[in-house]
């Protein structure tokens, strides 16, 4: 598999993993919507919306982390990365992409051990819904999955990259969006518009 063909197949499963996320997201806020209605007509309550709500935004917080990685949305400090030549530039974003995997990997050594505690005690929560808690532990840790794979691939399309000394598709991976590039991006976008 290419590296263009692997990159776009991450592209689409990012997509994919967003649009997921904002319908997890307007599903709970229907649910909430739903509770406050039944509510005000005294139908009675649901109950446990905020614990719902929690989970979910947990899980949607773990899987947003990977898909703003693909995306290039993280924020990150670059007035050394502005400063350097190709070269350097895509050594920091080396050195990022590789610290970003390590943080992925201790997170999923960390929340996997809690999630097999979980698991072999029975944990439920201490709500009245009493939610197994394996459940929105695996939701949280498939999102950290997620960072990690998407890390992973990333790093190595941009070792990949560097060792061909392609420093522009290297950028094109993991270099921070500048407002230059964002606006370059646009004004091609409307250019192309208005060719069609």
């Amino acid at each position: 598999m290419t590296a263009e063909r692997t990159l776009a197949a991450l592209r689409r499963v990012n997509a994919g993993v967003g649009l997921g996320c904002g319908l997890v997201l307007l599903a709970a806020c229907a649910f909430i919507l739903l509770e406050i209605v039944m509510r005000r007509v005294a139908f009675g309550i649901f109950g446990g919306t905020d614990e719902i709500s929690g989970y979910v935004m947990a899980g949607v917080a773990s899987f947003a982390a990977g898909y703003a990685l693909v995306e290039r949305a993280h924020i990150r400090i670059d007035i050394l990365h502005r400063r350097l030549p190709a070269v350097g530039r895509t050594l920091l974003d080396i050195l990022s992409l590789g610290g970003l995997f390590a943080v992925s990997l201790a997170l999923l050594y960390h929340g996997g051990g809690v999630l097999s505690k979980s698991l072999s005690a029975g944990s439920t929560a201490n709500t009245p819904l009493e939610t197994p808690l394996w459940i929105p532990q695996l939701i949280w840790l498939l999102g950290w999955v997620w960072f990690a794979v998407a890390a992973l691939v990333l790093l190595v399309l941009t070792i990949r990259f560097a060792l061909l000394a392609d420093w522009s598709n290297a950028a094109v991976l993991a270099a921070p969006e500048t407002d230059e590039s964002a606006v370059e991006a646009a004004l091609n976008e409307e250019e192309g518009r208005r060719m069609t």
